[in-house]
């Protein structure tokens, strides 16, 4: 019988704007923040863990393994192996699997796995191995080339947005609704302090001394439909494009982390604390032109193999890449819009693509113990035409 998995702690950073207040810091290092903290929250030994998954889309120029960097940096012994994951957006929630699929198989015990992305510190580069004999050489912004264009079509993942809104009837009006709504959220449970419970404060050093960054910085408080459609469209201009940067998601820094446990271990720990148990997760892939759809059937296979409906589910954590895809994907499901991202999503809190899918899952745990709730599924598209689900329970 396959081992069953519980999530005994989860912590994310505060997500940073582009060149904000994490920029200083290189993807790594905020992994080790996040690392070292949900270890803490835990109450196990470094020397406990089995083994560290980390997502990471942005890794040129980054130095061998950023997991293994972000690993040992935490305080995690040397015996402690890490892998790092490329699964674009899904990346943060594929190390989550990894780390579930190496327990139920009993190749480990107790893993961390998260995500960690720094989009201010992706480089820009040139390839110069063989020379260039004659013109100029073209630097490639490694940000655009390997985190936000798709391989298959060559244009950004703005065109695929722009791709379901036509395909599934999206209005620029529905989307600025939707990206209001998200801000709105969002800023309310700032308001209220929802956030400090799972985020862990992050030390940036500067000239003038170090400071604390403790609070989300990408949210627009205040934002209205009506200041949204001031906006141009950003990637179709010819008078009928739909996605602006305000009906997008940002680009971010941050990382996210959780503890993964056999029921063994957790009961060895002592660990009545528990946020919940993994019951399933599933991938699917689309067509990459529409990628924004891959959580429809990511999503429709991880409730089957949960055996749970749509409706059984208390909340739904679903990245809000874009306006367009999210609404799409809504509508699909069936869910209850109520139930989904009820502070917000990437549009007010941003998109550091490698860790998102962690953040999700650490924001969907604490959202479920605020509200009470006992079922929730956490899910992503993911650039190249993919989606990726995971089905949480809280037992406690």
């Amino acid at each position: 019988m396959a081992e069953e998995v519980y999530i005994l702690s989860a912590a994310r950073t505060p997500v940073g704007s582009l060149n904000g207040a994490l920029a200083s810091l290189p993807a790594h290092q905020l992994g080790s923040v996040v690392i070292r903290e949900a270890v803490a929250r835990a109450g196990v030994k470094p020397e406990a863990v089995s083994e560290v998954f980390m997502g990471q889309i942005l890794t040129a120029g980054c130095g061998q393994n950023p997991a293994r960097q972000a690993s040992m940096g935490a305080g995690l012994p040397q015996e402690v192996p890490a892998s790092s994951i490329n699964m674009l957006c899904g990346s943060g929630l594929r190390a989550a699997v990894l780390g579930a699929q190496a327990i139920r198989c009993g190749d480990a015990a107790i893993v961390v796995a998260g995500g960690q992305e720094s989009m201010s510190q992706s480089p820009h580069c040139v390839h110069m191995r063989s020379g260039t004999k004659f013109g100029d050489a073209t630097l490639v912004d490694t940000m655009m080339i390997d985190g936000l264009t798709d391989a298959f079509n060559g244009y950004h993942m703005g065109i695929t947005a722009e791709n379901v809104a036509k395909k599934y009837g999206v209005s620029r009006e529905d989307q600025d609704r939707f990206a209001a709504q998200s801000q709105s959220r969002t800023e309310a449970a700032q308001k209220a302090g929802h956030f400090v419970e799972e985020i862990v404060p992050v030390t940036v050093k500067t000239r003038k001394g170090s400071i604390t960054v403790d609070t989300d910085e990408f949210p627009r408080h205040g934002t209205t439909p009506e200041t949204l459609a001031r906006l141009k469209p950003a990637f179709v201009r010819d008078g009928s494009g739909t996605v602006t940067a305000g009906n997008a998601s940002g680009i971010n820094d941050g990382a996210a982390a959780v503890v993964l446990a056999s029921k063994e271990a957790a009961a060895q720990l002592d660990c009545a604390s528990h946020l919940a148990r993994v019951v399933s997760w599933a991938q699917a892939g689309v067509d990459p032109a529409v990628m924004g759809m891959g959580p429809v059937p990511a999503i429709r296979k991880a409730l089957s193999k949960a055996g749970w409906s749509a409706s059984d589910v208390d909340l739904y954590e679903l990245n809000e890449a874009f306006a367009a895809q999210s609404l799409a994907v809504v509508k699909e499901l069936g869910l209850d819009s109520a139930k989904v991202n009820v502070s917000g999503g990437a549009i007010a809190l941003g998109h550091p693509i490698g860790a998102s899918g962690c953040r999700i899952l650490v924001s969907l745990l604490y959202a479920l113990g605020r509200a009470g709730g006992k079922r929730g599924v956490a899910a992503l598209c993911i650039g190249g035409g993919m989606g990726i689900a995971m089905c949480v329970e809280r037992t406690k």
